[in-house]
């Protein structure tokens, strides 16, 4: 028995000390902002949960990040081909010219100098030498005319093609290191899955109940104060029939999900579009306080916004939380409740 607690006790200190140094790492790089730090020595097993927890918290807030970089880069890639399809509609215009200015080349001053002393010596009259000349100077009206018009079209032909240059550096610089980003959440990620695994199972529960919530008991769509057919009851029932599917970063179903993942799937089912990210989804509407909130409200968390989760109606909700915990119904009284938003307006 003695053996027992001693390697109870042994197994406890050796997961503080993992779960202590993935909340370190997570607080290392990408996001000044996130400096949770374990000041108390390791010695249980709830502290454990807890440090397990901080570094699930700082993981998802992390993946939430990257997610919006994301978005940037999409729409970066978006201004730069915009800016590269100016630049070659810009160079078509320039060579519209080009028969223009072959021609003029091949007519010099000095052929337009002859050509008015030939309209001097070859006039029968004063209006005739008058109308030649007019002629003449017509030409050559025309002729800078063109050239202007030619000098115009280069000028912004080199303008779009710096636009469009700048515009794919700048997309190329953030692809860069957007990538690197998911490179170090994976790595991460990686590191949190293989500490989570060597939780016993009652750890793992501690965390996941810390994390995500207690696990509720998944009730059908009938037993939920909410219309039938409406959009909000066909978004509900799509989530709760995925309840038990796995959390995995960047899924957006349909075997596995992220939070921002699992509520734009939903509604999709229903014909609505949400944006990507917890963050834009949080921005489609006015801000709903706990007592507003009603079936099918979206529920974000934390500062900046790094979670959102489907309200189900009588104080539960349906949600993809972190690693090592699957899609589940539980209370929406989470830590970190910050607002509610209705995407059926």
């Amino acid at each position: 028995m003695q053996s027992q607690r001693s390697t109870t006790r042994r197994r406890s200190r050796a997961v503080l000390a993992v779960g202590a140094a993935l909340v370190a790492a997570a607080t290392a790089v990408l996001s000044p902002a996130m400096t949770t730090t374990a000041n108390a020595e390791p010695g249980s097993v709830a502290e454990a949960a807890s440090l397990m927890a901080k570094a699930a918290q700082q993981l998802t807030t992390i993946e939430a990040q990257v997610h919006e970089a994301e978005e940037i880069v999409a729409a970066q890639q978006r201004t730069a081909a915009a800016a590269a399809a100016q630049a070659q509609t810009a160079r078509d215009a320039l060579a519209v010219h080009e028969p223009q200015i072959r021609a003029i080349v091949q007519s010099s001053f000095t052929e337009k100098t002859q050509s008015r002393v030939a309209a001097f010596l070859t006039s029968e009259s004063a209006e005739d030498l008058v109308q030649q000349m007019t002629t003449l100077d017509m030409i050559a009206a025309h002729t800078n005319s063109v050239i202007t018009q030619v000098a115009a079209a280069r000028a912004a032909a080199e303008e779009a093609q710096a636009t469009a240059d700048q515009a794919a550096a700048t997309a190329q610089a953030g692809l860069t290191e957007l990538q690197a980003q998911h490179a170090e959440v994976e790595r991460r990620a990686a590191e949190y899955r293989s500490n989570y695994d060597q939780l016993s199972a009652a750890e793992q529960d501690r965390v996941s109940t810390l994390v995500a919530g207690p696990k509720l008991a998944t009730p059908s769509v009938a037993e939920l104060p909410v219309a039938s057919g409406s959009p909000a009851a066909t978004a509900i029932g799509i989530a709760l029939s995925k309840v038990g599917s796995p959390y995995r970063s960047g899924a957006t179903g349909p075997d596995a999900f992220d939070c921002s993942g699992l509520t734009s799937y939903a509604y999709a089912a229903a014909g609505i579009t949400l944006p990507r990210t917890s963050s834009g989804q949080s921005k489609m509407g006015p801000q709903l306080s706990r007592s507003e909130l009603r079936p099918g409200d979206l529920v974000f968390y934390y500062s900046p916004i790094s979670h959102v989760a489907l309200y189900i109606g009588d104080g539960m909700i349906v949600h993809a939380r972190t690693y090592g915990t699957p899609l589940s119904v539980t209370s929406v009284d989470q830590g970190g409740f910050r607002f509610g938003v209705r995407p059926t307006g």
